[in-house]
Parts: C-alpha cells; structure tokens; sequence
C-alpha cells in the first residue's frame, strides 16, 4: 500500500491493514482495516451485501424453458426431472427426498428405453441455480462437444429441480450410462454465490456414496474457469474409463500444462 493511500485512508479515519497487497490475489475477506476496535462500516456492509446475495442464491430457481433451450442446441435431446422434494423449504429440510426422483420421472426416463451409453450429463440446481444459470450452458456444450470428439456416446441431457448429488447416480442408471456427471449449484458462500461443482460417477447405481464420486468444485468465472473446468472433467472422464472407476481410488491426472490459457 503506497504512502498516499496510507494516508487516504488514515483521513478517512480507518487504520491500514498489512495484508493489504494481499487482497489482489484473493476474494477472501482480508485486510479490511479497522475503525477503533471495529471493522470499517463499508466492510460492514459488503459483508451484509454478500450475505444477502448468498439467501437469494439458495432460494433462487432455474428458468427451465430458457435452460432447456440453451442445451438443446447441443444437439442432444433435453428432459426436465423432479426430485421427491415437492418445494424448497423441503429441499432444505429433507436432504435425503433431494436425492431421489419423484415417480413420474422415474416413469419418464425409464419409457426412454435407451440402448447403453457411455456418458450421462445431468444438471441440477442444487443449493445455487443462478450458478448454474449462469455456468451450465457453457459447460455443457463444452462437455457434449469434446465427448463426441474423443468417441463417447451419450444419453440425453436431464434437468433437474430440487436436486443432490446422489441423485446423479439414478438417473445414470435409469438412462443405462456408464458414468453419470452432474453440474449443481455449490452451497453459496459469502464471497462467492454463483459457484458450481462437478461430480461424476463410474457405473452409477442407488446408493453409492461420496467416496465413490470425484469432484471439480468452484466453476464460476473468479474461480476455475467454465472452458478450463471442461478440460478438468475430461481428463478424468478418461482417467474413469481406462480405470473402470471413480472415487478415491482415482487420482486426478496433473496435466496443467496442457491446458489452454
């Protein structure tokens, strides 16, 4: 912090902080100087700013029509799903109801009567649609596109409402895949409430749990980057097939250097 901004910001009453330099390599809350004992009140109210956003961001709902069209351009067919959490409130409460479909999606899919494939793309709101709103397009034509070029079939794009994790693992199953991935909305935090994971599962069934799925977490434009984050699943998508699993037993491939910039 220069001399100038030092004494800027004494003025305006507030003490520096030494870890100012810092701030421009995170957006963690640091540095944010103090007032007597107290935090500055312009900290004070970006904190109650960034909670605010992070309340709307769980509350927040998919535009299925929009999201639906959006995919569709893939190429492949897109079908909306539900899960056995009929409105958010239960989502919230009743985690377990967020990891199963509801019947008549479960009807839905099985009428598909797909042949086997080897990949299943699903995309869930989770605890964040506007993360997916505004993360999933481009990672999901990213996926479609690098799957169809190194051979991979797949089955037909699901979206889901009120979703989990798990439930990436039934509808894979439903669809006859032999490794589901699902995009979902991440749990907000206060510095960041658009953010999006991806998890994957080889040969997806009811009840695995989290030791079986790999995860790519922070996809979001502050974050790991929506094209760099398609590289990311790919690799281990790979990784999965030559293995023939995913979980802990399977070690993400260190290739940075052949990603693109």
């Amino acid at each position: 912090m220069s001399a100038t901004n030092v004494n800027e910001v004494r003025k305006a009453g507030v003490e520096p902080d030494e870890w100012e330099s810092l701030k421009a390599y995170t957006n963690a809350r640091i540095a944010l100087g103090r007032t007597g004992i107290s935090v500055p009140l312009r900290e004070s109210l970006q904190f109650k700013l960034a909670h605010a956003h992070a309340k709307d961001a769980v509350y927040s709902a998919l535009d299925l029509s929009d999201l639906q069209k959006q995919l569709a351009q893939c190429g492949l067919p897109v079908y909306c799903v539900r899960s056995q959490a009929m409105h958010r409130d239960m989502y919230l409460q009743r985690p377990d109801l967020g990891r199963l479909v509801d019947e008549h999606s479960v009807e839905t899919l099985r009428q598909l009567n797909r042949p086997a494939v080897d990949l299943s793309i699903i995309v869930a709101d989770g605890l964040s649609a506007t993360a997916i709103t505004q993360n999933a397009g481009l990672v999901v034509h990213g996926l479609v596109d690098k799957a169809k070029q190194a051979g991979y079939s797949l089955a037909p794009i699901v979206l889901v409402e009120q979703g989990r994790v798990a439930i990436m693992d039934v509808i894979g199953r439903l669809l006859n895949a032999r490794l589901a991935v699902i995009l979902i909305g991440e749990r907000p935090g206060l510095s960041a409430f658009d953010s999006m994971g991806a998890y994957m599962t080889y040969a997806p069934r009811p009840g695995l749990t989290d030791e079986s799925r790999n995860c790519i977490s922070n996809i979001r434009e502050q974050g790991l980057r929506p094209v760099l984050a398609v590289d990311k699943i790919m690799d281990l998508i790979r990784s999965a097939f030559r293995s023939q699993l995913t979980g802990v037993q399977l070690k993400e491939d260190s290739n940075a250097d052949s990603l693109p910039t």
